[in-house]
């Protein structure tokens, strides 16, 4: 039996609600119905948007699932009824969201990747603040903590990312109109989320992603087309950049592996997220200390990073140790606000790894604030 081809992932990405990302992907999906292809909608949220009701016309739906969760009915894409009915293209509207507990699965991406899995290609929508490496680049320019995220390799295996811009201005007066919230929710929004600055920079932020993107797609293309060397430094050697992140109880460490796998993204680097102590694992420090890091280093594992606990009385040796034997080229640290997160290892750690690690580039992150409006 042949094996079962994966279905191709095509995602409508903006910087913000109503820039039209539904409205072109029912576009898509109409055009497509057109030329006979198979295509159902197994999700769509109108947002009571005229224009947005009227381009899913005719196109066949898959009734939601209903799940009941502490009295209350919530409805959510109905997986196994989009399975059993086997469409060629399914569409899918809001990608980040989060199922209602008692799912199947906890997050939609993880339904879509089911879909995929099936040999259905899937269009789907998202906004470019719940990429999961941008979480605190979003939040410094916006205030605003977005917690319903993506790792970045799900929106790195789709086939085509598109962007659907509109202007800052242009979206305001769409807001304005109450085209895309009614009146009063429009109102809130625009002395929230839709002040004028923070939209720039949000469009700034999609639009900077998305052609890094493609000028990532290109290259692995040319590249596997060539069967050529990436990172050539001079003389035609090969120039591997490998990044390792030091995971702590800190607060600031989610920070400082988002940023890394960021980096590594740009730079095509393999990324380690390790802790370190002295018995290997971390049964001997207290039960918050334990379950910050395992929460951290689960995260670091989630985004595709691998994960390590280094035995080692001495922190920033045993650190250096690891990084010397797997070639690391950049140490990424975090600069603790409260040294009290280092009891066991003195207030110069920092200092010392920096000492060990002369050949190796040390990147100290510390946390940034939010810009007040």
């Amino acid at each position: 039996m042949a094996e079962q081809q994966r279905g191709k992932l095509k995602i409508f990405m903006g910087y913000a609600a109503g820039v039209g990302k539904t409205f072109k992907m029912l576009e898509e999906a109409q055009d497509l119905k057109a030329q006979g292809v198979d295509v159902v909608i197994g999700y769509f949220e109108p947002h009571s948007r005229k224009d947005t009701i009227a381009k899913a016309e005719g196109l066949d739906i898959v009734p939601r699932k209903k799940v009941e969760y502490r009295g209350s009915v919530f409805e959510e894409m109905d997986t196994d009824a989009i399975l059993a009915r086997r469409p060629q293209v399914c569409v899918v509207d809001e990608y980040p969201h989060t199922n209602v507990p008692g799912s199947d699965r906890a997050k939609r991406w993880e339904d879509v990747e089911v879909l995929l899995d099936a040999g259905i290609d899937v269009l789907t929508t998202m906004n470019i603040q719940h990429l999961e490496s941008l979480n605190d680049q979003v939040w410094q320019i916006t205030g605003v903590r977005v917690r319903e995220t993506i790792p970045d390799w799900v929106v790195q295996q789709a086939e085509e990312v598109v962007m659907v811009d509109l202007t800052p201005r242009a979206l305001l007066n769409r807001l304005e109109r109450g085209v895309v919230y009614g009146r009063e929710k429009a109102e809130r929004a625009m002395q929230n989320f839709f002040r004028e600055s923070t939209l720039v920079a949000l469009r700034e932020l999609a639009l900077r992603e998305t052609a890094h993107a493609v000028e990532h797609r290109h290259v692995n293309h040319v590249n596997s087309d060539a069967a050529a060397p990436v990172n050539e430094g001079f003389g035609g050697t090969r120039k591997q950049h490998k990044i390792l992140v030091l995971v702590t109880a800190d607060p600031v460490s989610a920070m400082v592996i988002r940023r890394a796998k960021r980096v590594g993204d740009f730079l095509d680097a393999e990324c380690f997220a390790v802790a370190v102590q002295p018995t290997g694992d971390l049964n001997g420090l207290p039960p918050v200390d334990r379950e910050a890091i395992e929460r951290h280093l689960n995260f670091a594992r989630n985004l595709h990073l691998e994960t390590r606990i280094l035995e080692g009385d001495e922190v920033a040796q045993a650190l250096v140790d690891f990084a010397r034997r797997n070639q690391i080229t950049q140490i990424f640290l975090t600069r603790p606000r409260d040294w009290d997160w280092f009891p066991t290892f003195g207030r110069d750690l920092v200092q010392r790894i920096v000492d060990f690690a002369k050949d190796m580039q040390v990147v100290i992150v510390s946390e940034r604030q939010p810009v007040t409006h």
